[in-house]
């Protein structure tokens, strides 16, 4: 990771990845080993608590293709960097855009965006009243469609502060569905816990939609091992799952209530399900690696085809642990599996994982 925060010309070339704040190393070193991987060389600049990384020195096209957002680990979001603008004038920063974008062709949607770090989250403002001027000069201009087109790249202004943005782009389908990488889901007060919205965000962020119509039905079987107090069990009673919720601690009443969740008192690590089930849940405050060992024991002995997870990651070489724990799991389920890992809004030192046998396609067990 290069902490220099040197000029870039007004055109640039590379990533520009949104993360969040203080996990802008484990970003940069994942950039850094996947591009190398490969065949391309280049060079990750960021800084701490800055909520975004740029990779740079290669062919951002090439990379982006070669790097799909589905794969990534620590980004919230993947943009193709096409120009870095410094020291615009903030009487009139349209123009330098209009000179960046110059042969670029059309866009099918605009997003005007801030990094989600303390330092610019006071730009929303800004980034809200910029973006309604930019919008219809674009559009005079031609490099804005009328109407949204997903079929075109979509053009993404990313505010540093008031004389310093990054102009990126991404396609549809290679790249986060919300603006900032950022979901706005609700909590609802009779959740459980805060972590109901981990699960949530889960299925909505690392499940193709296909997946969700598929693996995502009433009547499916589960198993939430660490449950209590239930904030989990209660997402998927929500989704008419059967569950069994595993913990040795109480559950919440709201997940009670919900008539579709069997508590039983025991330990995640040692329980085996009396029957194979559909799905296998868990997010115990364990080592990464012993949650891993366990995720992949279910998988290997067919007592679950799909499974949403969560790794609680050390404060240091937290990349590296990611690698070691998921390819320790791929290793040890014994078969091979979809697997997408993702350090999701709603994550702290975390990441949640999600794991499918595709063998399993169309059937119920």
């Amino acid at each position: 990771m290069d902490d220099a925060t040197g000029e870039v010309g007004s055109h640039a070339d590379g990533l520009l990845c949104y993360c969040r704040p203080g996990f802008e190393p484990e970003l940069a070193a994942e950039l850094g080993e996947r591009a190398a991987l490969a065949g391309f060389s280049g060079y990750a600049r960021t800084q701490r608590n800055v909520g975004h990384v740029l990779y740079l020195g290669c062919d951002g096209a090439a990379l982006s293709r070669s790097l799909p957002f589905s794969e990534l680990i620590f980004a919230r979001q993947k943009l193709r960097l096409l120009a870095e603008l410094q020291d615009i004038d903030p009487k009139d920063r349209i123009a330098p855009i209009f000179d960046a974008l110059a042969g670029r062709g059309r866009y099918g949607d605009l997003w005007v965006e801030h990094p989600d770090s303390d330092e610019a989250r006071p730009l929303a403002g800004l980034a809200r009243a910029f973006g309604n001027a930019l919008r219809p000069a674009l559009r005079q201009r031609g490099l804005l469609t009328d109407k949204d087109d997903p079929r075109l790249p979509r053009l993404h202004v990313c505010l540093l502060d008031g004389n310093h943005l990054l102009l990126g782009s991404s396609t549809t389908g290679d790249g986060s569905a919300w603006p900032l990488g950022v979901p706005r889901l609700r909590q609802l007060s009779e959740a459980p816990s805060r972590s109901a919205l981990k699960l949530e965000e889960a299925i909505l962020s690392l499940m193709l939609t296909e997946e969700r119509e598929r693996l995502v039905k009433p009547g499916m079987c589960v198993a939430d091992l660490g449950a209590a107090p239930g904030g989990w069990s209660w997402i998927l009673a929500r989704h008419h799952f059967k569950v069994i919720a595993v913990d040795n601690g109480p559950m919440a009443e709201s997940a009670m209530a919900t008539g579709l969740v069997e508590h039983i008192r025991a330990d995640g690590f040692s329980w085996k399900p009396p029957k194979p089930q559909d799905w296998l849940v868990c997010d115990m405050v364990e080592s990464p690696r012993k949650v891993a060992s366990r995720m992949a024991e279910w998988f290997a002995l067919g007592w679950c085809e799909h499974a949403i997870f969560n790794l609680k990651l050390p404060m240091k070489k937290r990349w590296d642990e990611t690698r070691l724990c998921l390819d320790a799991f791929r290793e040890q389920a014994g078969k091979p599996l979809i697997v997408r890992a993702r350090q999701l809004y709603h994550d702290r030192e975390e990441i949640t994982v999600f794991a499918t046998n595709p063998a399993a396609r169309g059937r119920m067990l």
